[in-house]
């Protein structure tokens, strides 16, 4: 009897994802523990691994289509001495269709004149029309075929995809077709200027715009419209939630960097030959940990009835991706060392940008960090990410000209740093503690390695 592979639930809160990349084909045998597939979620994309053995008698959602929804048949499994033809036929039988076609929301159709179709890093490029060359295989008419992940790789390089040559299934265009592609080399030829006084052409858009576009869209100015993926919907609602629903209360501290840059200077030169380095970053996390174990009443998550107070601080850190935002998180914060919440740092922001964290990496936590000093930004005010009761944010190191304790105006290393909570659940006394024992951990730092 045919075996239904269907699409995993990746995640608690997973309801629907993209079907990446195929790893296996239509005769293929697998057996338990193959890894067959790669499966895109809102915020990773995962192996997919076969629990069964058998041979793979039909591929029931192509490559690349997205909004498969959780328990959808993606594949039929023969098992042994069973004939792959009637197997598929079974299976094809019994399938429900795909939830979505292949880059359908790329699809073109009939667009007005004032849209346009392009997308940042972070989204899907969308080729516009060129008269010049003959469609590849993997277009048809204004359609192109490609993964999600191709179509982000191709953003990044500045790659027309209209114009590859597509080597994955019914010629869609893969990720190693844009490995093999130079940057911006594909690009189509500039269109010739238009005649003075005359109107540029738009751009046909390849993105079906919804009515809500449409009402705020001023077509007088040049645009691009593209669809939102899947991370950058999920950032959207949960921080507009987190807005609505949790009351911040916003509590900020001036902090004194000196001894904590000097100790920095000395535990990376202990560790240079082990190849780690620790960043301000990474002792941060550390002091955040050991203020929220100081402080219980901050290390909590507010579920409406109940208030849950964490006995150990899991520290989620906001790592920025082209896709948006994820926060990798650092357990037990508190008891690591800071060469260990440098090395795991190190390999969970690596992973986050490629996309291979898994769910438990980044979802929970106790309390997040968010770092953008390292941007130049002196002072903000982050949203809290629920059911976390509060998170940190740090801006700028920066020169500043203090009374110290002799009473006198000398030159110190300064950072302000903003914490945000619940107020739901913590009391604004409770948040000043604990900013003030990050504030002591970080101007003492050998408190926070003792």
């Amino acid at each position: 009897m045919p075996i239904s592979l269907k699409m995993p639930a990746l995640s608690p809160t997973m309801e629907e994802g993209t079907l990446a990349k195929w790893l296996v084909k239509a005769g293929d045998k697998i057996g338990p523990g193959d890894i067959i597939a790669e499966i895109e979620t809102d915020k990773a994309t995962m192996e997919f691994e076969s629990i069964d053995e058998g041979t793979i008698a039909a591929i029931s959602v192509d490559e690349g289509t997205e909004n498969v929804k959780v328990g959808t048949v993606i594949a039929v499994l023969a098992e042994e001495g069973e004939n792959l033809e009637e197997a598929a036929k079974a299976g094809a039988s019994a399938a429900p269709a795909p939830s979505s076609a292949p880059a359908a929301s790329e699809s073109a159709s009939a667009a007005s004149p004032s849209s346009a179709s392009s997308s940042p890093a972070s989204s899907s490029p969308a080729p516009t029309a060129s008269a010049a060359p003959a469609p590849s295989p993997a277009a048809s008419g204004d359609r192109v075929f490609a993964s999600p992940l191709a179509r982000r790789l191709a953003a990044e390089k500045n790659i027309d995809l209209a114009q590859l040559q597509g080597s994955g299934p019914r010629g869609r265009i893969v990720k190693a077709d844009i490995k093999g592609a130079k940057e911006g080399a594909a690009k189509s030829a500039p269109a010739a200027a238009p005649a003075a006084g005359a109107p540029a052409a738009a751009p046909a858009s390849t993105v079906e715009m919804s009515d809500e576009t449409r009402a705020i869209l001023d077509a007088r100015i040049p645009h691009q419209v593209s669809k939102l993926s899947g991370m950058r919907k999920t950032i959207a609602r949960r921080l507009t939630e987190s807005k609505q629903q949790v009351p911040h209360i916003y509590l900020t501290v001036d902090v004194r960097l000196d001894k904590l840059l000097a100790l920095r200077g000395e535990i990376n030169k202990a560790l240079e030959s082990q190849g780690v380095k620790v960043s301000v970053n990474d002792l941060l996390v550390k002091a955040l940990g050991k203020a929220l174990i100081a402080v219980p009443e901050c290390n909590v998550a507010f579920s409406g009835s109940e208030l849950i107070q964490y006995e150990r601080a899991d520290v989620s850190v906001a790592v920025s991706i082209p896709a948006g935002l994820i926060t990798p998180i650092i357990s037990d914060a508190d008891g690591r060392s800071v060469s260990s919440i440098a090395k795991a740092m190190k390999d969970l922001a690596g992973r986050a940008r490629e996309g291979k964290l898994q769910p438990e990496e980044y979802q929970g936590g106790t309390a997040s960090l968010s770092n953008m000093g390292m941007m130049g930004i002196k002072q903000f005010e982050a949203v809290i990410n629920p059911p976390q009761g509060m998170i940190l944010a740090i801006g700028a190191g920066e020169k500043r000209a203090i009374v110290d304790e002799n009473g006198e105006i000398a030159p110190a290393m300064m950072m302000s740093a903003t914490g945000s909570f619940d107020h739901r659940a913590i009391d604004g006394a409770d948040g000043a503690r604990l900013m003030a024992a990050f504030k002591e951990l970080v101007e003492n730092p050998l408190g926070m390695l003792a």
